[in-house]
């Protein structure tokens, strides 16, 4: 199938992927006297008494605002905000379908820091929750710090968090199929941007302390400490315990697990050989990753996981957001902690059984059934106020 070419004749024949459909019948004079006026004005007066009854009578219990200033389009780089419609749209099919979860998608027409937090602030008393998508870095870290404080709902980056629960479920069942403690598993990161540095913080959540980021231009060291800005001073202070400096080849070099979100092609066959023994090879570019399967195979590679579906292990945020929103609405949660981030990594990485575990199944599938839920109860029961 040519699914460029379907894509768009799909979204053409529907305009979008998205409607509004009302859950309550309005066929008659009594059904209008209650779905509005003058019905209406009770649950009005009721949220009015108490605000949290907005959770009670309205859609907010249920609902996530799907929020980008398409800046970080995945694989089309900085479209804007109309272009990236149908995107988001997509987004919300993903959160009703695996979740049951009501998304609508905001695309906003601003780049600007400032407006997109106003922006979100003066829209959230209808939604849940917010999914922040496709901003880029390095504003999208403050667009999401900035909206925790402020905000009452839970906040959460998908493009950082949801990207580094997945990678970190993978990495869990990788070591455990090789048999290695996760404390002794050495990581270099190829990419500093946003999933970079939420996978290098959910990494040390799980207790690998030995990780080395790679930017465009290197190893993240002291040795280029008067370049970086405040992202890339504070990724400097949690990894690199040892100083090494040089290129990403450097980088990988006696290290386990190669971890790309960056670009492609970046990884050689040789990088890869001068690794560990079994190395774990996740690389995520899409749609060409970092090294291609087979040539990481070729070098060595033991197990090996991607962005894309048509190769084993894919890694991929659908996986998790539709569980960690759907748990974090159950429970009422007012933020989406660390803990219930790594709470929904070992929940994914237990959907694999130990007598199911292999080199070309360490994540399970989009589609296994239980997976949302499973993730879902996992994310609410570690909410804590």
């Amino acid at each position: 199938m040519d699914y460029y070419a379907e894509s768009l004749k799909m979204h053409e024949e529907h305009k979008g992927k998205l409607e509004v459909t009302s859950k309550v019948p309005v066929k008659n004079k009594d059904d209008l006297s209650m779905a509005y006026t003058p019905g209406v004005a009770q649950p009005c007066t009721e949220i009015a008494k108490n605000p949290a009854d907005a959770y009670k009578y309205t859609i907010k219990a249920n609902t996530v605002a799907v929020v980008s200033d398409g800046s970080a389009v995945l694989g089309l780089g900085n479209i804007g905000g109309l272009a990236s419609i149908p995107v988001m749209e997509g987004k919300a099919v993903l959160f009703k379908e695996f979740g049951g979860i009501d998304a609508f998608p905001i695309c906003l027409d601003t780049q600007d820091t400032e407006e997109i937090i106003e922006t979100v602030v003066r829209i959230a008393p209808t939604f849940g929750g917010i999914n922040l998508e496709d901003i880029s870095a390095p504003r999208c870290f403050e667009v999401e710090r900035r909206l925790k404080e402020i905000l009452d709902i839970p906040v959460f980056h998908d493009d950082q968090h949801g990207t580094a629960v997945v990678v970190s479920a993978a990495v869990i069942n990788a070591f455990k199929l090789l048999g290695r403690p996760l404390k002794d598993v050495k990581v270099a990161v190829s990419g500093a941007g946003a999933a970079g540095t939420a996978v290098a913080r959910m990494l040390l959540n799980l207790g690998i302390n030995d990780i080395v980021i790679c930017d465009s231009k290197g190893i993240i060291s002291m040795e280029r400490f008067s370049e970086f800005g405040a992202d890339k001073l504070e990724l400097l202070r949690i990894t690199n315990k040892d100083n090494i400096s040089g290129s990403l080849s450097d980088a990988v070099r006696k290290r386990d697990l190669f971890i790309g979100v960056s670009g492609p092609g970046v990884l050689t066959k040789e990088d890869v050989e001068t690794m560990n023994e079994d190395p774990v090879i996740f690389a995520m570019s899409n749609p060409e990753p970092e090294i291609m399967p087979d040539i990481a195979a070729e070098a060595g590679a033991r197990v090996i996981g991607t962005g894309r579906s048509d190769f084993p292990n894919q890694i991929n945020n659908v996986l998790v957001f539709p569980g960690i929103f759907r748990g974090a609405l159950d429970a009422g949660a007012t933020d989406i902690t660390e803990k219930m981030k790594v709470a929904a990594a070992y929940a994914l990485a237990g959907i694999v059984k130990d007598e199911e575990l292999k080199e070309d199944y360490v994540l399970p599938p989009a589609f296994k059934d239980g997976v949302a839920k499973t993730i879902a109860e996992a994310v609410a029961a570690a909410w804590e106020k």
